[in-house]
């Protein structure tokens, strides 16, 4: 599957104004912990790099092909295996690990079947998967804190992206504006572990023809997005009212740059 990174989409279309829109901007963040530095006076509790739920899910999920979560859950117990004979090597001496390797020894056999939970929501729901710890927690009969070490092993492999999520509550009432929902999650099958999987289960290699025509198309691609306004990308990047915010914002910046070139203040002499 491919990886839609919100974040690069966000960054194009905000990076002439240096401004941030994944969190309300009633939180102020830590961006060391991850976590609030401080309350707001609503106390809104929502975490760093959350995005409203709605305004990004239908470009963030993917439907998987047919037999595409099975192949992946038998390539996630394959990466176990594979990482018990690292570990088992590194302790004898025998090898030094990479910095791939010393990520794929991480894998438990809590995380692979915190992925199977993951993978068949994936399968029954067309690829909508947002489960809560407690749904999870249930399905494996692992703890919260297990769910959560194991969803950090996944990510960090390259297993599955993580989009944290808030909703809008009552503006009018007392407390707080935000209150953080379920993590939206998308199953990927991460490069690194290729090298470790039988031949019989490596993609097949596309033809040069293929590849040369890939390259062309996201050099084309690439040239279009270049040439985009500010108001454009927003549009064409980031769907639902981030998206028309994001837009609003991006007319704002080039009407000021269409000004400041009409306008232009002189040279001193």
């Amino acid at each position: 599957m491919t990886v839609f990174t919100l974040g690069q989409a966000t960054a194009r279309a905000l990076g002439k104004a240096g401004a941030s829109m994944s969190t309300p901007r009633s939180v102020v963040s830590d961006a060391g912990t991850g976590r609030a530095r401080r309350p707001h006076r609503t106390g809104a509790p929502v975490l760093r790099d959350s995005i409203e739920a709605g305004t990004f899910e239908e470009m963030f999920f993917a439907v998987p092909a047919k037999g595409e979560t099975d192949t992946l859950l038998r390539i996630a117990r394959r990466t176990l295996d594979a990482g018990r004979q690292l570990r088992r090597e590194a302790r004898a001496g025998d090898r030094i690990l990479t910095a791939a390797e010393r990520r794929i020894v991480t894998l438990t056999a809590a995380a692979v079947r915190v992925y199977e939970e993951i993978l068949t929501l994936a399968r029954l729901n067309r690829g909508r998967v947002f489960p809560s710890y407690d749904h999870l927690s249930d399905a494996t009969s692992l703890g919260r804190a297990t769910i959560a070490r194991a969803l950090h092993i996944l990510e960090d492999i390259g297993f599955l992206v993580r989009q944290r999520r808030f909703k809008r509550i009552d503006a009018n009432g007392p407390g707080p504006r935000y209150r953080q929902t379920s993590n939206a999650y998308r199953p990927t099958l991460p490069q690194r572990v290729l090298g470790f999987m039988p031949r019989w289960m490596r993609p097949a290699p596309l033809p040069d023809d293929a590849v040369q025509h890939e390259i062309e198309r996201t050099g084309e691609v690439a040239a279009m997005v270049a040439g985009l306004s500010c108001r454009d990308m927003a549009a064409a990047t980031v769907g639902g009212q981030l998206g028309k915010m994001l837009a609003k914002l991006g007319a704002t910046i080039d009407r000021k740059e269409r000004e400041s070139q009409i306008h232009s203040q002189p040279l001193l002499s």
